[in-house]
């Protein structure tokens, strides 16, 4: 079995126009992102190994976050997933896999977690 990498940025919170929340009152809906890229690892990682060997966690962020377009309304949030998931394959070719669940707080009632899990491979 091949040794993994998973970076991993959890319970991010960010509001997003999507679903039919957003439809029907016109603002954005808060989500709370769970984002996970798999890379492919270093065979071993010394104190002095450099920083750009891996990739900064704030990038994760970014991609649910100022990466999404300002003012699209995405229908399902299984496209707002696809986007982060996207933008991450675009920023760094060693990313092979990420994995993006979105929890819609908007429309829970008994604390429960509504939402979805996108996982996609790197195409290639």
């Amino acid at each position: 079995m091949d040794d993994s990498l998973i970076l991993e940025v959890a319970d991010f919170e960010h509001d997003v126009l999507t679903g039919i929340y957003s439809e029907e009152t016109g603002r954005p809906q808060p989500l709370r992102f769970t984002i996970q890229a798999q890379m492919k690892p270093l065979r071993r990682y010394d104190p002095d190994t450099s920083l750009d060997h891996s990739k900064n966690y704030m990038d994760l962020k970014f991609a649910a976050s100022e990466a999404l377009p300002e003012g699209v309304h995405f229908k399902l949030i299984e496209a707002v997933a696809d986007h982060v998931c996207e933008t991450l394959f675009l920023q760094d070719r060693r990313i092979t896999a990420v994995t993006v669940k979105i929890v819609k707080l908007a429309i829970a009632e008994a604390d429960e977690m509504i939402g979805i899990t996108l996982h996609r491979e790197r195409r290639e």
